[in-house]
């Protein structure tokens, strides 16, 4: 059996899930968009969609945390110490070819 639209209807938490995943994904190709763009007009009207997209996911991502259909989750302090490790070790790589 078709479904139909009629027939199909989200929850809340699929719903912000679904805006929030779009949101991400819109952000990835204005990333990309920027990258690849050649012209400061360009690049200007693809940051202002970018920026406005960023405000947009974070208000969902907000909206979600404060329903309890986000969960973070603190990350242990060995593994943000092993991070920042590897991040200075990257920069200092980058300094020394540069």
């Amino acid at each position: 059996m078709k479904q139909s639209k009629m027939d199909v209807t989200l929850c809340e938490k699929d719903a912000l899930q679904d805006l929030l995943d779009a949101e991400k994904l819109l952000m990835n190709y204005y990333a990309a968009a920027l990258t690849e763009g050649s012209s400061k007009a360009f690049r200007k009207e693809i940051m202002k969609h970018y920026a406005a997209h960023a405000e947009t996911q974070f208000k969902v991502y907000e909206q979600m945390l404060s329903r309890g259909y986000y969960e973070v989750q603190p990350a242990a302090k060995m593994l943000i110490d092993q991070k920042t490790e590897t991040f200075a070790k990257a920069q200092k790589q980058i300094a020394a070819r540069g």
